[in-house]
């Protein structure tokens, strides 16, 4: 597919094309599943995605696609020009907004705040089973596929969000609140 900008932007007489956010969970973490990010911009290009862009280094990747766009097609695309098995999660810039409006922490230091996106929504029945007095400190709070974390001595010291993966079993990545605006921001462009 030929990226041309009138056709995502709507303006060649038809509604824009669907913007993407593309939250890839664990990479150049730790020195583990390094993935450059001029490779993955130039790999969401040759998939057919348009106007695509990655921010730091944590694999976010905004693009915009006529193709239907699916979590499982970027993670076998991942898998095989990476050679690594990660999980993909997509929002989009009406879901970025709707995680940022909701927020149940907006009283808190914003540098410790933090966002999981699960990759689909848990059970009513399992998110009533966490404990959530087990984290003195810490807080978080289930709204859809989001977690929200805030973390008053940081993500290097917590151990909640394993916590939440071990009770929820749903692929998860985390953000800093920082970076979920700035994704938001960028989405919008």
């Amino acid at each position: 597919m030929i990226c041309d900008p009138g056709l995502w932007l709507g303006q060649s007489g038809g509604p824009p094309l669907p913007r993407y956010v593309g939250l890839l969970r664990g990479v150049n973490v730790g020195g583990k599943n390094n993935v450059p990010m001029s490779e993955l911009r130039s790999l969401f290009e040759s998939l057919g995605h348009c106007e695509v862009s990655t921010f730091i280094q944590s694999g976010n990747v905004v693009f915009t696609s006529a193709a239907r766009v699916t979590p499982t097609s970027l993670e076998t695309a991942v898998s095989d020009h990476f050679g690594i098995d990660i999980s993909v999660v997509l929002r989009t810039p009406k879901e970025l907004r709707t995680v940022v409006e909701r927020n149940p922490f907006s009283y808190v230091d914003p540098s410790k705040l933090h966002v999981g996106f699960m990759a689909e929504e848990p059970t009513a029945a399992a998110v009533a089973g966490l404990d959530a007095e087990r984290f003195e400190r810490e807080e978080f709070a289930v709204r859809g596929s989001d977690v929200y974390l805030h973390l008053p001595n940081g993500m290097g010291r917590t151990r909640l969000p394993a916590y939440l993966d071990r009770q929820l079993k749903i692929p998860t990545t985390i953000r800093n609140w920082s970076t979920v605006n700035k994704l938001l921001e960028l989405a919008h462009r």
